[in-house]
């Protein structure tokens, strides 16, 4: 879907009432990704890692780039067997976003709440116009982070703004591949095309409608 070409259609395409959304999930929603500047913040040193994938890998490191105490977002594939795999041959991977961040600025269940917030965990399909394996979500956790994210799921459970289920799973991590350069901030290198992708993909108009803006 996000290769460098895009059809008009797709650019055109767009990819409830329950209890009050949770006040820590209110809070990162607060956050504004798509054209923000990150907020200047004093980092430590210390580097700690996570592994997210929410559909189009673009979107979620553009997304968490945009977060006090993230250092780097890198696009990637994992949860498949593949080795060495390719955008145009990436087997039963995903496309996932490692995450680079600084554990004394921003923690790891921070991050997962970022995450929840940013994605559509309703969509068993792919995500926004992006369908297909390639494009599902979920959580990759290391055995040290496992705990935390299963918490933040059922968290989540209980406090959604809305009534689908969350079909988003918690996973142990696998290997992690770098995708290629120019999928590297694409959103810096290439904005006027990834703007127009996302919109059209419909992302921000369906998470404002699932977690409201």
């Amino acid at each position: 879907m996000k290769h460098l070409y895009i059809t008009a259609a797709l650019i055109l395409s767009a990819c409830s009432s329950a209890q009050s959304p949770d006040a820590s999930l209110l809070e990162a929603k607060k956050i504004e990704t798509s054209q923000a500047t990150v907020t200047p913040v004093k980092l430590s040193g210390q580097t700690d890692t996570a592994i997210f994938a929410g559909g189009c890998f673009w979107c979620v490191e553009s997304d968490f780039e945009h977060l006090p105490g993230v250092i780097d977002a890198v696009s990637g594939y994992s949860g498949g067997d593949l080795q060495q795999p390719t955008y145009r041959n990436h087997g039963e991977h995903i496309e996932v976003a490692k995450i680079i961040f600084d554990p004394t600025v921003v923690s790891y269940e921070q991050l997962l709440e970022f995450y929840w917030m940013h994605i559509d965990p309703t969509d068993a399909g792919g995500q926004f116009c992006d369908r297909g394996h390639a494009y599902l979500t979920a959580i990759y956790a290391r055995p040290d982070q496992l705990a935390a994210a299963q918490n933040s799921k059922a968290k989540l459970e209980k406090n959604k703004p809305f009534n689908d289920p969350i079909v988003t799973p918690v996973l142990p991590a696998k290997t992690f591949w770098d995708a290629e350069e120019y999928h590297q901030d694409y959103y810096k290198k290439n904005p006027g095309h990834y703007q127009r992708y996302r919109t059209g993909c419909g992302r921000d108009k369906r998470v404002n409608q699932l977690w409201g803006k």
